[in-house]
């Protein structure tokens, strides 16, 4: 119950910095957010040194490589791809800078393009080299010298929400934030370099909000435990219709934990607490009242803090107004819902809702339930007032697989896209 004092969380990977800014049960809006965009290349051939100089020898028709041989200006974010005359396979791209230097890189699974492992630099002079195997099965070769652009004036920040070597719930999303929103038009482009892999392999998809500043990743169910994902977001210097610019790539390796799932029913008053799929204890709660209800749909910890205030006193309703000291709270929406310990209202815990729409918990189970979970654990709440409102949280989970696809930017395989190289 009430607003915590902002006290801010790290979110993203690097040096980014957004606000999981600690407001209680109450109406706080404020959604951090961040950027990206792609590039189109024209395809140029180039000559090709696959042929003997026997005029008696038909010619083998030259690899066609994007960048073109000679362009400019191309974005850092560039990747390089290739078109073989009468069809068939790219199999290595060697890329080196005007220095020497050979630039890693892997192709994607659909043979589509090659991706720089990082960025390129700006305002530097590359060469490509492509080899490939036509249907004919002929080898072919071709190559492309371009240089990068200049640094942009205009640029925009984006952000990531998981930490290299922590370990999350079974239910946390891949989340990345845009500011200002990615623009529908631009959305196909950012998500075809927002790349994540899975180990153990698991299927798929992105998910845009509507106005393109949270676009989340998950699979058709909860994480297996045990798995690896790795994620990067590779925005840096793609141009978005907007004339702006990413920034920086960002990118993360986490781990996820064990099964751990949370059920609230409204009827009953009650939180079943699940471990690896077995009840492993059953919690009285009391959620919110009438005038201020808890929401309905299945959440996410965002956060933990063992000992924190609410502060609610910006609030218009004087009712809704006051300082508390919290423990134990856990954030489930930027709204301002927590599960949190409440002393206040055990004597009506499992029998009324009086809260200001957080779950209250004893202050015994609040702190038995705080050394339990992991930031990504899902909690489901059923039979308020109140629905779950997208983009209130990490609400990645409070959809159907179909819903949740029907939001991605670019087509989606039946049940889900797998790893992208």
């Amino acid at each position: 119950m009430g607003r915590f004092a902002r006290t801010g969380a790290m979110v993203g990977v690097l040096v980014l910095t957004a606000s999981l800014a600690l407001t209680g049960c109450g109406d706080d809006q404020k959604k951090p957010a961040f950027v990206a965009g792609a590039q189109q290349d024209d395809v140029v051939p180039t000559t090709s040194p696959g042929t003997t100089g026997d005029p008696s020898e038909p010619a083998v028709p030259a690899l066609a490589v994007s960048p073109a041989d000679g362009s400019d200006k191309r974005p850092v974010s560039t990747e390089i791809s290739a078109r073989i005359p009468g069809g068939g396979k790219v199999s290595k791209v060697v890329l080196t800078a005007a220095d020497g230097g050979t630039v890693a890189g892997r192709l994607r699974r659909d043979g589509s393009s090659w991706v720089p492992s990082a960025p390129l630099k700006y305002a530097t002079r590359y060469t490509a080299t492509v080899t490939g195997t036509g249907t004919d099965g002929q080898t072919r070769q071709g190559s492309s010298s371009f240089t990068t652009m200049a640094k942009p004036k205009s640029m925009i920040g984006s952000g990531l929400y998981m930490f290299s070597g922590k370990t999350y719930g079974v239910a946390m999303p891949v989340v990345a934030e845009f500011s200002p929103g990615i623009p529908k038009k631009d959305r196909a482009a950012v998500q075809k370099r927002m790349f994540v892999q899975t180990d153990r392999p698991q299927p798929g998809a992105w998910h845009w909000l509507y106005n393109g500043t949270q676009a989340y990743y998950r699979a058709p169910e909860y994480w297996k435990p045990g798995t690896t994902i790795t994620v990067r977001l590779a925005l840096a210097g793609i141009p978005l219709s907007n004339g702006r610019y990413g920034n920086v790539d960002r990118s993360a390796t986490a781990k996820i934990g064990r099964a751990f799932e949370m059920k609230v029913d409204n009827a009953t008053k009650q939180m079943t607490v699940y471990e690896n799929g077995a009840v492993v204890r059953t919690l009285p709660v009391s959620l919110g009242k009438k005038s201020t209800p808890s929401s309905s749909g299945t959440m996410v910890v965002m956060e933990k803090k063992e000992s924190t205030v609410f502060d609610t006193r910006d609030e218009p309703d004087p009712r809704n107004q006051y300082v508390t000291e919290i423990d134990f709270a856990q954030r489930l929406t930027w709204g301002g819902e927590y599960i949190h310990a409440a002393p206040w209202s055990e004597g009506v815990q499992g029998r009324q809702n009086v809260s200001h729409g957080c779950v209250n918990v004893s202050m015994a189970n609040g702190r038995w339930l705080f050394g339990k979970t992991l930031v990504g654990d899902p909690i489901t709440v059923k039979g308020t007032e109140r629905r779950l409102e997208p983009g209130n949280g990490w609400t990645a989970w409070s959809m159907s697989w179909s819903q949740f696809v029907a939001g991605s930017a670019l087509p989606v395989p039946e049940g889900g896209q797998g790893s992208p190289f």
